[in-house]
């Protein structure tokens, strides 16, 4: 096995010039050690010759990535890691930090490496603010989160102490931009002198496919992609291959531990923790009743009021920071019970909203389900939840109404009137962002009245075709031909591109449209459905959509998006 390296020494005590970093498709776009200096002196020169002290960071590909970001601690900056590259993001980011480096709109003026010699690499200062980080903005906006080298790095430490027993090549369906990808898809492994993929896997397909060619593969997963693996896939080499599974970023449903124990061959380690305190525990439930958690190494907990509190070199300072959990301890460790930052009022009543999300799933007709706080004239609840088989047949059969109410009757049995749900939206998966997390503001976002409600009737990692009721009283119709509402083509090339985004990985930015036709108009109350496919193109993604009703195609073309213009 290779030598660890901390993260202050990586580039100044250095590996053998042919030693692998990262993987990419071909063999010939594999990155050494002698080419990943070569591109992080380049960086580094970059943002020497830049008066500013802060950098916001967003790169699709890992290696470039991780060049990037250690010459920037080279040249002694501080690194900000957005989540996503959204406009609304960015902007934020604005106000945050002095430059933007990576694959964003030229608007942003991106830093571009500079040609550079690698004269000397620098030990870097360890307690240096070097990295700031944000929530996943599951409670509001996202909050930063400020991380000195030593956190990160004493982080690695442990990680490496507790599951560095396998020379490996690190697989990620996570995304490097937040912080449990980054330290599991990129710091560990250019630490421990395990190779890392620079490409993130999206879909079953490009998990299934890139295990069955990696020999001795960590896959670093997402709860969200592990509970979709499809069975129908051949999974024989790929579980084979896998020596190590990883899974964070939130609970690990029961009906995901039976898909990895039964497609993988393996219990997926599930890691505990937060942005703000870093990793705390970690188990591997080979049986379904191992509930405790262990503690990562030099990670200590105690319980105060039923939460849970931490003490570790992970956090910014040596006092015990408590947390939103509340646990027990148990002889092995302990076991979480619940959240205990879920509670609102609702007409001076408190609620608990994980009270009521429990409450949705012992009816049997759902497979998850989350309650969002609508604000408005008054506060009221929504639901937004993936239904089950039956849930669906239900569905189908007898309405949405009829779904909504049979959830209200279970509901009412232990939920104030007051408090009742009184929106509800079906998905074929609940939202998550890059990091697989599920936040207030995408579920916020379903309720938006400009969203049409669709149903997905097929999916793969291409293509999507989705049933949209056309509901009459949409704000697209407000004005557009009084007498005789028609849903303007503005309207659905937007309808086309929001749901896309929901469904697929696509990049931020917007760069033109090709080949549009409008042949019908869509009218309020109609059944319509659209087809959406994708294609990657070079540095471009093609979003191809068509409406269709009975009545025939109504509309149809192209949307290009990319990177940046």
């Amino acid at each position: 096995m290779a030598e660890f390296i901390s993260l202050d020494r990586l580039l100044s005590q250095g590996r053998p010039s042919s030693y692998l970093i990262a993987v990419a498709d071909t063999a010939e776009q594999n990155l050494d050690f002698a080419a990943f200096s070569i591109q992080a002196a380049r960086w580094r020169q970059a943002f020497k010759a830049h008066s500013g002290h802060k950098f916001a960071l967003y790169f699709n590909n890992s290696a470039t990535f991780a060049a990037a970001l250690m010459g920037a601690w080279q040249a002694g900056k501080c690194v900000y890691l957005p989540g996503d590259a959204l406009p609304s993001t960015l902007q934020r980011l604005r106000h945050e930090v002095d430059g933007f480096a990576g694959d964003l709109p030229s608007e942003y003026a991106p830093v571009q490496p500079r040609a550079a010699a690698i004269d000397q690499w620098n030990d870097l200062d360890l307690n240096a603010i070097s990295l700031v980080v944000y929530t996943s903005g599951s409670s509001g906006e996202p909050s930063a989160i400020p991380k000195k080298l030593s956190q990160l790095s004493s982080e690695v430490a442990a990680l490496h102490a507790c599951f560095g027993r396998h020379s490996a090549t690190v697989l990620a369906t996570v995304s490097h931009q937040h912080i449990y990808g980054l330290l599991f898809r990129v710091l560990w492994p250019i630490s421990a002198g395990y190779a890392f993929a620079a490409d993130r896997l999206a879909f079953p397909e490009d998990i299934a496919a890139a295990l069955s060619t990696t020999p001795d593969a960590v896959l670093v997963a997402s709860p969200a992609h592990l509970k979709r693996l499809p069975e129908q896939l051949n999974w024989g080499k790929a579980a084979s291959h896998l020596r190590m599974l990883f899974s964070s970023g939130g609970p690990l449903s029961t009906e995901a531990l039976h898909l990895c124990r039964s497609l993988l061959r393996q219990a997926p380690i599930e890691v505990y923790g937060s942005s703000e305190t870093g990793g705390i525990a970690w188990r591997a439930r080979q049986q379904d009743v191992q509930t405790a958690w262990q503690t990562l190494p030099g990670v200590a907990v105690k319980v105060r009021d039923e939460l849970l509190q931490v003490r570790s070199a992970h956090l910014s300072d040596d006092q015990w920071q408590a947390c939103s959990d509340r646990v027990t301890l148990t002889d092995s460790g302990f076991e979480l019970i619940g959240r205990s930052d879920r509670i609102i009022k609702i007409e001076e009543k408190r609620v608990s909203l994980n009270a009521i999300e429990d409450a949705l799933l012992t009816t049997g007709l759902l497979q998850d389900a989350r309650i969002v706080a609508l604000k408005g004239a008054r506060l009221t609840l929504g639901v937004v939840a993936t239904p089950n088989t039956a849930g669906w047949h239900l569905f189908d059969t007898a309405g949405k109404r009829a779904l909504n109410q049979q959830l209200r009757k279970t509901l009412a049995l232990c939920v104030e009137a007051s408090a009742l749900p009184r929106r509800f939206r079906y998905l074929h998966a609940l939202p998550t962002n890059s990091q697989s997390k599920v936040t207030e503001t995408a579920l916020a976002a379903l309720f938006d009245p400009r969203r049409p409600e669709a149903r997905v009737l097929s999916l793969s990692s291409n293509h999507a075709l989705l049933a949209i009721d056309v509901k009459a009283d949409s704000p697209f119709f407000d004005g557009h031909f009084t007498d005789s509402p028609v849903l303007p083509g503005v309207a659905q090339i937007e309808w086309a591109l929001r749901l896309a985004r929901e469904l697929f990985d696509l990049p931020a930015v917007f760069l033109r449209l090709e080949l549009i036709k409008f042949q019908q108009v869509i009218t309020p109350d109609s059944r319509i459905q659209l087809e959406l496919g994708t294609q990657a193109k070079a540095n471009e993604s093609v979003l191809t959509f068509k409406f269709l009703s009975t009545a025939g195609p109504h509309a149809s073309g192209k949307i290009v998006l990319g990177a940046h213009p």
